[in-house]
């Protein structure tokens, strides 16, 4: 117990300077969180993810989160941790299963992590904890950055790796390995889990992200692949569809929210991921799009972008909440919290 309360005055003190100043300001308006919260937030406090079967998953209960204390919604935000911790920790190493699915009994099949999903929670916790004086979400947070430090944040060839799970992408796990996802770098929250968990590591994993981004430049739009071998030189990874995907769109969201505004990076990534101004998942290989993402959320990524790079001001259609899935409208929300909090002038 000693060494845990050691450890919250640690972590404590150090994130004060790694988090906003105007922590407990809302960047979300109260209209557009109560949209989402009837559309996603189940009673129980699981984030339902309606385009994928109705499943509950580690990032998703990350983004519920973060996006309650963005909110300011503090009742909210121990709702979707409640369901968090009881259903989801259920690890010995301190990390989250990344799956729960409702049709199948026991919920929990498969007892692997999902990286970018523990960070999230990790990351919210450490905001939370801080902007609303709750000592036990900082320990909860700090307990998680150890244990992702520990047991996904590898190295090869001299980078810093975010491996995408404990259990099935490093070179003993399979012959390409190791295999990371780009989309699982969360840029802002990196500096945080450094004060949780105080390592040099974390600062070379953001800057070997940023690097790896820029050569993972594939097929005829110049685009990093959702899962990508490091074995040798970068390449879309065996077993998976070689393209830019689903998750692949939140990669410039990410980096601009990070504070990483690369405009080279950025509008590589922006005019590669679009057919017409539009984002879509992208066949890297022949460099066609696959399908057409139109939905706001989607399409909030893009303008970000533009902000960022020369900016230009939002459409209203980004600006209009109007929830219908649970991906482009956490990313559409991100989004607009974002551009509210850096850069008002293009609202």
């Amino acid at each position: 117990m000693r060494r845990w309360r050691a450890l919250l005055l640690a972590a404590s003190v150090a994130l004060a300077p790694a988090l906003p100043a105007t922590a407990q300001q809302a960047m979300i308006n109260a209209d557009a969180w109560s949209a989402y919260k009837a559309k996603f937030l189940d009673p129980s406090g699981r984030i339902v993810d309606n385009g994928n079967g109705n499943i509950s998953h580690s990032e998703g209960q990350g983004y519920g989160l973060l996006l309650a204390y963005l909110s300011a919604s503090p009742a909210d935000f121990e709702q979707i941790w409640y369901f968090t911790r009881t259903e989801l920790l259920l690890r010995d190493d301190g990390l989250a299963v990344w799956k729960w699915d409702p049709n199948v009994k026991p919920h929990v099949a498969d007892t692997n992590n999902a990286t970018d999903g523990d960070m999230l929670i990790a990351y919210a916790l450490a905001l939370a904890g801080t902007a609303w004086k709750r000592e036990d979400y900082i320990l909860a947070a700090s307990r998680m950055a150890q244990a992702l430090l520990a047991e996904t944040v590898g190295s090869s060839q001299g980078r810093t790796l975010l491996m995408p799970g404990t259990e099935g992408f490093t070179g003993s796990d399979r012959d390409d390995g190791p295999v990371v996802n780009p989309s699982y770098w969360i840029y802002e929250a990196i500096p945080v889990m450094a004060a949780l968990a105080p390592s040099d590591a974390w600062q070379k994993l953001s800057n070997d992200g940023v690097e790896l981004l820029k050569t993972m430049q594939f097929g005829p739009r110049k685009l990093p692949a959702e899962w990508v071998s490091l074995h040798d030189k970068p390449r879309p990874a065996e077993g998976f569809d070689a393209e830019f995907g689903y998750n692949a769109i939140r990669i410039p969201l990410y980096l601009a929210r990070g504070g990483i505004t690369d405009k080279a990076l950025l509008i590589r990534l922006q005019k590669g991921m679009s057919q017409d101004g539009v984002p879509a998942t992208i066949d890297l290989t022949t460099g066609r799009p696959k399908t057409v993402l139109s939905d706001p959320g989607y399409r909030i990524v893009n303008d970000v972008v533009a902000c960022v790079v020369d900016g230009t001001r939002l459409p209203s259609s980004a600006l209009q909440f109007a929830p219908a899935l649970y991906y482009p409208s956490t990313l559409q929300l991100l989004g607009l919290a974002y551009i509210g909090e850096k850069h008002p002038e293009c609202l």
